[in-house]
């Protein structure tokens, strides 16, 4: 493997912490012997070019710094190939890293980090999801969570994790169950009034959110969430829970787990890796070893 890595950064990633974070994950890469080469681009598409050029030419690993969104624009480089991804997560969300077991919001250990699994060959595979020609690392997520999502994203103020829990709450106010139509390896289809359906090749989005906590990256699979017909009481009541998974023993949630999912609804856009994929419907498949991810 090659000395020479690829730095890909995100400068506006966790209100600046991108741009500030690349400098001390890029000193310890140096320290530890790595050419480090950064890779910004005037707008994400000509970054993506950048970045997808470093690997063709043989980078000996890429490496995100960022949140999810910068994590998920990586994998459009690197999934398929054999090139590992680094993650140096200082984003809002980094729920790919959290999956993961690496340091979060502390640039200059995940710099150490990687540079430590680089030496020691400590490279694994995992899964990723794919719609059409896009990756994610994962959740896909639809219904009342993405319409909070929308929400969020229109919304200036105020930052992190606290702006998508009042866009929660506003969306609260108008929301009501979708008719879903849920195909399963094109077999099995359900059609069910639903909250939301979540697609999960991980565990986690939203900066901690375990909606579909026993989704693992290793076993070939989704776990899809499916929450019911809820009202505004039980889901108020039901959201902390989230945060340790436990809105799964509620009798409005199922699991099921396919390698293959079609989600359909009307008027819904499907979110992966907190990115726009589009409206409904939507096809993910499960890759099995799409990644190479560097440690812990």
């Amino acid at each position: 493997m090659t000395s020479e890595l690829t730095l890909f950064v995100n400068p506006t990633a966790g209100r600046g912490r991108g741009a500030r974070a690349a400098q001390p994950a890029a000193s310890a890469l140096r320290a530890a012997g790595f050419t480090v080469r950064t890779v910004l681009g005037e707008n994400a598409a000509d970054a993506l070019t950048r970045a997808r050029a470093a690997v063709e030419e043989g980078t000996g690993a890429l490496v995100a710094v960022g949140g999810d969104g910068m994590a998920n624009l990586a994998l459009q480089a690197v999934a398929g190939t054999r090139t590992p991804l680094g993650l140096v997560a200082v984003g809002t969300g980094n729920d790919l890293a959290r999956a993961l077991g690496l340091p979060v919001r502390d640039p200059a250990a995940a710099g150490r980090g990687i540079a430590a699994a680089l030496k020691g060959a400590r490279v694994r595979d995992i899964d990723l999801g794919q719609v059409g020609g896009r990756w994610f690392g994962t959740v896909l997520a639809s219904g009342f969570d993405s319409r909070v999502n929308d929400r969020g994203n229109r919304m200036r103020w105020p930052a992190g994790r606290l702006k998508y829990d009042l866009a929660l709450l506003a969306e609260l106010a108008a929301f009501r169950p979708l008719p879903y139509r849920i195909t399963l390896d094109d077999g099995e289809v359900r059609e069910t009034e639903a909250t939301l359906v979540a697609v999960g090749n991980g565990p986690s989005y939203g900066g901690g959110m375990r909606i579909c906590p026993g989704a693992d990256l290793t076993d070939g699979l989704f776990d899809v969430t499916i929450v019911g017909d809820c009202s505004r009481a039980t889901l108020l009541r039901v959201f902390p829970s989230v945060y340790r998974g436990g809105h799964v023993d509620h009798p409005q949630v199922s699991v099921v787990r396919a390698a293959k999912v079609e989600i359909a609804a009307e008027h819904v856009t499907g979110y992966a890796d907190g990115e726009p994929l589009g409206p409904l419907p939507l096809t993910a498949r499960c890759v099995p070893g799409a990644l190479r991810v560097v440690g812990p």
